[in-house]
């Protein structure tokens, strides 16, 4: 049975629209791997191991997440990805707490990027539903 906070979130998961799943998806992986960083910090490695495995699980999600159809910028952040996941395998086998650093910088300006995106898009259906 799951805990009011557990069936929160799994209610905030199943109702989300896709871009906010995405959003998630980079929250997740910047908590964890903050996580990650803490625990190594505390000399607590099975800790840091699976925050680091969420991160993987993570990013492997985001991957799957990529419409490879969506042309060029489709590709290169499915290329970004995979050296993102790289970095996490990496980040775990060595414990080193600056790959977690250059993973968490590259997840924020991918947020960053992706709530740009969202407003955006928001603004200009805003603006074409304006017209009609």
């Amino acid at each position: 049975m799951l805990n009011p906070y557990a069936k929160y979130r799994q209610t905030q998961v199943q109702t989300a629209a896709p871009e906010q799943l995405i959003l998630m998806l980079y929250d997740g992986a910047i908590k964890f791997s903050l996580l990650a960083k803490e625990s190594i910090e505390k000399k607590d490695m099975v800790a840091a191991n699976s925050a680091l495995i969420r991160v993987q699980d993570i990013i492997s999600e985001l991957q799957f997440a990529v419409n490879e159809d969506a042309g060029e910028i489709a590709q290169q952040l499915a290329l970004l990805y995979d050296y993102m996941y790289r970095r996490a395998i990496d980040a775990n086998l060595s414990k080193d707490v600056a790959i977690i650093d250059e993973l968490v910088g590259m997840v924020r300006d991918l947020r960053s990027t992706w709530v740009e995106a969202i407003t955006l898009a928001r603004r200009q259906a805003g603006a074409a539903d304006g017209n009609h």
